[in-house]
């Protein structure tokens, strides 16, 4: 597990945004959680173990991070035969955004996974001479065999885990379905290196299967999306390295501890995507439990947080939860707390006060609801439920219009004719292309921030 003094570390902050008033009875207290990094290693301040190299990098000396690029080499691939080149096209583009000193390799997924560059069961460190080699080295990639996801990451975490990194990341590109190992032994990968590195996923084409590549990319902490055309996915694989080069520090929880008699209900990430932290919850001591965040760089990231407090009487109060950002300590003792933020109840006669949402809580609300039900809509139209698809799809046709989700706004009127936005009216479309239904499921989660 990566480690870090405090001089390494970026500023975090976290702003607690709630309505603290219940009423007589009143038992559940909602939360949004803003969690905020700046600084560290690309804002002028100390270098971070995970940063990337400055161009003072000297070769030899250890790596800050490490990537592995996982890319999809079944028969599949070679129809149409530009999709193959595209996807080593993307490869070497990807590769030329890697900095100086950071570790990689390149591994040929089919229904086995195979060392492209640099072989050996290790990695490469970028320089110029690796990058040329592992270009070259691309022009061998050819289709041909089938998929099996989980073999292709048990070898990332192989080759991620021969380097003593904090900053541990996988790229995945697939175009099928994984149809040549049973689904338990893709859940198995995936639970064996949850925590172990983080994976962005991406399928390209519309041959793959959504829930596959947007659940590897959940269970891992990383991004998912669709390329629909495989001429865009040097565009795409280049603004992934870039965020990947971007991450400053791993291992970042979310520590929520709770009095006695405070019951959790739910922790999620609500912004920029939602994401379900619930069940992902490891114990840390009494009444304390962290939940994993995975990498950060400069950003800012939002959690909805909600627990169910004893009864009161009016005029009471109470700390509902403490929420703090954790990271492994530098001397292998007890986690540093980086910041933290208070989560009140106080009972009061005031309706005005006490029934009053909180915007923020309300916004997020909505956002939750609206990947639920688009999820929920396009399932009912594919099991050809159409008057229940109708209903979902409308009902987050309203949900992103209130919330101004114009991007998702966008992708829904390729599904559906609307009718009344403001109402939730509409008409599913009796045509509809199979990328745009796909881009609509796949990104689904994403979420836009509360409006000032």
């Amino acid at each position: 597990m990566a480690v870090f003094s405090k001089s390494q570390v970026p500023q975090f902050s976290v702003e607690v945004y709630q309505n603290e008033y219940l009423p007589e009875g009143g038992r559940e207290v909602n939360a949004i959680v803003t969690v905020t990094s700046t600084g560290g290693g690309t804002s002028g301040g100390a270098p971070l173990l995970g940063a990337s190299p400055s161009p003072s990098y000297i070769p030899g000396q250890a790596p800050g991070a490490a990537v592995v690029i996982m890319v999809d080499c079944s028969g599949s691939m070679d129809y149409p035969p530009t999709k193959m080149r595209n996807a080593r096209d993307a490869t070497a583009a990807a590769i030329d955004t890697l900095r100086d000193g950071v570790a990689f390799a390149v591994v040929a997924g089919t229904h086995v996974a195979s060392e492209v560059y640099p072989g050996g069961g290790r990695l490469a460190v970028a320089d110029a001479q690796t990058r040329a080699q592992a270009k070259e080295a691309l022009r061998r990639l050819s289709a041909g065999g089938g998929t099996a996801i989980g073999t292709w990451l048990r070898l990332a975490d192989r080759l991620l885990s021969s380097s003593d990194v904090p900053i541990r990341h996988g790229i995945l590109l697939t175009d099928g379905r994984n149809e040549h190992e049973a689904p338990e032994d893709l859940r198995t990968a995936l639970e064996a290196n949850t925590g172990r590195f983080t994976c962005d996923a991406r399928g390209v084409g519309t041959d793959w299967e959504v829930k596959e590549v947007t659940g590897i990319a959940s269970a891992l902490l990383g991004t998912a999306d669709i390329v629909a055309d495989p001429t865009g996915l040097a565009a795409d694989f280049t603004s992934m390295m870039e965020n990947a080069m971007g991450k400053e520090i791993a291992d970042v929880a979310l520590r929520l501890w709770t009095p006695v008699g405070v019951e959790i209900k739910f922790v999620k990430q609500v912004a920029p995507t939602v994401e379900e932290l619930t069940g992902r919850r490891t114990e840390v001591g009494p009444r304390a439990g962290d939940y994993p965040t995975g990498s950060w760089g400069d950003e800012s990231r939002d959690y909805h947080v909600c627990v169910q407090v004893p009864q009161a009487g009016i005029g009471q109060e109470m700390l509902a939860a403490r929420v703090s950002l954790i990271i492994p300590a530098a001397d292998g003792g007890a986690p540093e707390a980086l910041s933290q933020g208070l989560v009140k109840a106080v009972w009061t006669d005031d309706m005005v006060a006490s029934t009053s949402i909180n915007p923020q809580v309300a916004h997020y609300t909505g956002q939750a609801e609206l990947a639920q039900v688009i999820q929920q809509g396009l399932d009912a139209r594919k099991s050809g439920d159409f008057d229940g698809a109708t209903a979902k799809l409308g009902r987050a046709v309203q949900l992103a219009a209130d919330s101004g989700n114009r991007d998702t706004a966008k992708l829904l009127s390729k599904v559906v004719d609307v009718v009344d936005a403001a109402t939730g009216t509409v008409r599913l479309k009796a045509k509809v292309a199979e990328a745009d239904e796909m881009t609509l499921e796949t990104r689904s989660t994403k979420t836009v921030r509360v409006k000032k």
